[in-house]
């Protein structure tokens, strides 16, 4: 590591540690140092070494309670949208399987899925992208240091190596972009040491087997789908609402077809306590909320998805004043991700109030970058951000959810437009449909501007980003009218849709 700070670099001991020192001539050792190695870090760094900074990177992953490690590139990466995403698929495919038969393909033999094969694909994937983002750090001439970070002042790193060697890096500035881990309900007897989260899930060399997942978050339900759709028992419990934050009508539609799918859901109830027992399996107790009573079942593996803390303890925020918000230990932030200490900026899942979403961070980043680099004055847009849940029928969403627009606007100011439409995919193969679902909310004077646009079925993501950019230029329910469709897509019936909620009428779309 001492080789990598030359000139007016120097090791020397101090207190047992070795601390990297410079003589000072008024000059930083870099122009920007970026803690934290996720996407919208590596984004942030890039962009900026790109525009002539000189930039290094501070990552280091703390190993998860059960021991779980991965690479380079954060929660996305390792643990999150790929894996995921990918999983999801695998799920998919088992649908597609039992759709093909009915489509004329012969199936010799039962359909069955092996955890192992599925998990090594994807984990080499993994690793082949973690070496890949240590390439196009090196190709960008940005220093990766593989070492925990924490902030001394307004232009002071200190980092702490595996080997307990200390080294003081300064900045001209300093960004934050730590992300966040999930958390374990610490007050439930046995949630740590027997139960994993989606830290892990994703790493299990074995299959997890029956799996009870504690939460109603995306996490929660996209997890569960994609187990369920690999053929495993799984039931997710709900202490109260799904999807909380999301639309509910559409969280209602994605939980009903979830169920029908094949998911267990226990309502209203909450986790006791969890034991392991002597077969090796773990006893979950539980409470009902709505009659009292107790009960309990045993399961395999308990997958914890009851929300993600950031990860800002570490960092000696507090000793420089860096304002957090109390509830929540995330960074308050100004418009243009600065914090309350000059020099030290922050975005991403750590800051309060933004999208938890690698796309927001990874642009958030690199905004940030052109604007320390004085290219642009451009602020990070946060409104009308798309986002889709992954679960067995996919969640597209942009905008505003209705009871946000009705909030914001009164029952009175808003036009519902809506349907429920069948894929034609799903008619040969005698699919359920009836929980395929969109609907367009607008204002209901003037133009009609579009405020959120929620679809539910087969490849929502790609459904939804269009429409997205529509939103982002102002798009209104009479440019939909505008709009002629692609024929035979479930995204042309975004642009058809013509029957209101107001009106009470049947919004079955009927036809071709």
């Amino acid at each position: 590591m001492a080789a990598l700070f030359r000139g007016r670099h120097r090791w020397k001991r101090t207190n047992s540690l070795h601390v990297l020192t410079r003589n000072l001539t008024g000059n930083y050792d870099y122009d920007l140092v970026v803690v934290g190695g996720g996407s919208g870090g590596l984004a942030c760094s890039k962009e900026a070494a790109q525009l002539g900074q000189k930039v290094a990177v501070l990552d280091y992953v703390e190993p998860s309670v059960q021991g779980t490690r991965w690479g380079l590139g954060g929660t996305c990466v390792n643990v999150g949208c790929i894996p995921k995403k990918l999983m999801h698929q695998a799920a998919l495919l088992g649908t597609a399987v039992r759709d093909a038969q009915k489509y004329g393909w012969t199936i010799s033999g039962p359909v069955c899925h092996d955890w192992a094969t599925m998990a090594e694909a994807i984990q080499n994937h993994v690793r082949s992208l973690n070496w890949g983002h240590r390439v196009q750090l090196q190709d960008k001439k940005v220093k990766y240091l593989n070492i925990r970070g924490s902030v001394v002042d307004e232009h002071t790193v200190r980092g702490l190596t595996t080997a307990g060697k200390e080294m003081i890096l300064t900045a001209k500035n300093i960004v934050i972009a730590t992300g966040g881990r999930p958390k374990y309900p610490t007050e439930i007897p046995g949630a740590v040491e027997h139960g994993i989260t989606s830290d892990d899930i994703f790493w299990l060399k074995k299959s997890p087997g029956k799996t009870l997942v504690v939460g109603a978050s995306y996490v929660a339900l996209e997890c569960a789908g994609f187990l369920t759709g690999i053929g495993l028992d799984t039931t997710v419990m709900v202490r109260s609402i799904a999807l909380r934050g999301f639309d509910q009508q559409m969280a209602g539609l994605v939980t009903d077809y979830m169920d029908a799918y094949g998911t267990k859901f226990a309502w209203k109830c909450v986790p006791k306590r969890v034991d392991k027992l002597s077969s090796g399996a773990l006893q979950v107790t539980w409470t009902d909320t709505r009659t009292g009573s107790e009960h309990e079942d045993t399961y395999d593996s308990v997958l914890w998805a009851v929300g993600r803390a950031p990860e800002t303890r570490a960092l000696g925020l507090d000793r420089l004043g860096v304002q957090l918000k109390q509830e929540t230990g995330k960074i308050i932030l100004g418009s243009d991700e600065s914090t309350s200490v000059p020099n030290i900026y922050a975005f991403g899942d750590i800051g309060e109030g933004r999208p938890e979403l690698t796309p927001t961070a990874i642009k958030a980043g690199k905004l940030l970058a052109r604007r320390l680099t004085g290219h642009s004055s451009e602020l990070m847009n946060y409104d009308n951000v798309a986002t889709t849940v992954f679960t067995p029928l996919e969640y597209g969403c942009v905008g505003l959810s209705e009871e946000e627009a009705e909030k914001r606007h009164g029952k009175d100011g808003i036009e519902v437009y809506h349907a429920f439409y069948r894929p034609l995919e799903f008619i040969v193969a005698e699919r359920n449909a009836s929980q395929c679902y969109l609907k367009v909310v607008c204002e209901r004077r003037g133009q009609q501007k579009i405020l959120g646009l929620h679809f539910t079925g087969p490849n929502a993501g790609e459904v939804t980003q269009g429409f997205a950019l529509g939103l982002q230029c102002g798009a209104t329910y009479h440019h939909l009218l505008q709009t002629v469709g692609i024929h035979p897509t479930c995204a042309e019936e975004v642009i058809k849709v013509s029957v209101t909620k107001r009106s009470g009428l049947d919004a079955t779309v009927t036809g071709c």
